[in-house]
């Protein structure tokens, strides 16, 4: 029988239809835009925690999770009272080395 280890890579890449929010741990650290590949130093969601995803049921009632979101639902984020949702989620990738080195974390 195989052990499972624990995952220990610290960084993940959420991407959505036009953005990639790139994650150390659960706090993101950078945002780009897909189509120019610009990173966004505005963007709402630099420097937030990611309170977890929504889940949009048929009937567009709206359900919030606590785990890390899947493809099909939004990343969730909460700070000083301004919550922020995104679109649906494409997939969950693992960034290139050359990436991560130009996160300012």
């Amino acid at each position: 029988m195989q052990t499972v280890k624990p995952e220990r890579r610290r960084h993940k890449v959420f991407v959505t239809r036009n953005t990639e929010y790139h994650f150390r741990d659960r706090m993101c650290v950078a945002v780009r835009d897909r189509r120019t590949g610009d990173f966004l130093p505005g963007h709402l969601a630099l420097k937030r925690e990611l309170a977890g995803g929504v889940h949009r049921l048929p009937n567009g009632t709206l359900i919030p999770r606590e785990n890390d979101p899947s493809p099909g639902e939004a990343l969730y984020f909460v700070a000083n009272g301004l919550d922020l949702v995104t679109s649906p989620l494409l997939r969950v990738e693992r960034p290139i080395k050359d990436i991560v080195t130009t996160y300012r974390l």
